[in-house]
């Protein structure tokens, strides 16, 4: 039986990914810090029912404190790690840096340190389309320079990527990083757009706006997020001395590999809100404001590699996906 390391388990996209690495076999072995970044509850509900999962352990502890990460993998000695577990959101990067600088810097330097002394197939590790910052070439494609981040967050991703590809290449580390393209569904996290405004719909407050609805996402609904981590995980980036296809992220000089996974379709916001109202049967009551600071404008994945490595494609509409979180919703809180 083949077994994994998730860090960030009891996340949204964490707690997801080990629901379909225990129901493919794997014995997965989750950590967490389980911090109150957003209400811990949530955390403790998903840790719960993926416990009660045979092949699932859970451990608590956060990923920057020495020696946790160096320890559980020498004595775990997993066959793969997907490193999931961050300081997230590119708000509250403006209000506490230095978390930021905790967990996605010096957490993921405890991991790449641990992964190093005892060596895995494959360490898959998140980064964001974040990375894209300032850049207006769109559809985002791995190849375009990723060198205006807008937000600390998005800098702290943009440096794991690089301290990844150093890693790879200095001790052979095979590594992928996967760039995420705005996730949502059931389980989300509630600073998400989507569990924001449907919480302040059904309680007949109002939702704000940003840049006065001029904004566009490339939405991914979480299960087709989860088929395509699941599916890289066997697309093991090796090492070549031939010139890299045309369109491959393939690094020349390590088994390293940046991949998008996206929907490829950008869905203006006021779309997303009237999916929202359709989902809920209510009108949202709108405060249109500025543009926040560290966010940008649209985001849109080229997500040809990610078909071409393993012939998946998110394809989920957002009407879709935003139903199913909406009866989540209802139905986890009693609404």
């Amino acid at each position: 039986m083949p077994k994994a390391l998730v860090t960030g388990s009891a996340g949204f996209i964490g707690f997801h990914l080990c629901q379909r690495l225990l129901a493919d076999g794997y014995e997965v072995v989750g950590l967490d810090a389980m911090t109150d970044y957003y209400d811990v509850t949530l955390k403790q509900r998903r840790q719960a029912m993926l416990l009660q999962t045979p092949g699932f352990r859970a451990v608590n502890d956060r990923i920057e404190r020495e020696g946790v990460l160096h320890e559980l993998i020498a004595a775990e000695t997993p066959d793969v790690i997907v490193h999931l577990a961050a300081q997230a959101g590119v708000r509250y990067s403006i209000d506490n840096p230095e978390s930021y600088v905790e967990a996605n810097l010096i957490g993921t330097f405890r991991l790449l340190e641990a992964v190093r002394a005892t060596p895995v197939d494959h360490l898959l590790m998140a980064s964001t389309s974040s990375v894209y910052g300032a850049n207006t070439e769109m559809p985002y494609a791995e190849g375009h320079k990723a060198d205006t981040q807008m937000s600390f967050y998005a800098a702290t991703k943009k440096a794991n990527e690089a301290m990844g590809h150093s890693y790879a290449h200095l001790y052979h580390l095979p590594i992928t990083m996967f760039r995420f393209f705005t996730v949502y569904g059931p389980w989300g996290r509630p600073d998400m757009a989507l569990f924001k405004f449907t919480k302040a719909i059904l309680n007949g407050d109002p939702i704000d706006v940003y840049n006065h609805g001029d904004m566009r996402r490339d939405f991914t609904y979480i299960d087709d997020l989860v088929q395509g981590i699941r599916l890289l995980i066997d697309a093991v980036p090796e090492r070549s001395d031939d010139p890299v296809p045309e369109g491959d992220s393939l690094s020349p000089v390590a088994p390293y590999r940046v991949v998008n996974i996206g929907n490829s379709e950008p869905v203006q916001l006021m779309a997303f809100i009237e999916a929202i109202e359709a989902a809920i049967g209510q009108k949202a009551r709108k405060n249109f404001m500025e543009m926040q600071p560290g966010d940008v404008p649209a985001t849109w994945a080229d997500a040809s590699l990610l078909q071409s490595l393993t012939g998946h494609r998110p394809q989920t509409g957002v009407r879709e996906g935003v139903v199913k979180f909406v009866d989540w919703y209802r139905e986890y809180y009693g609404v």
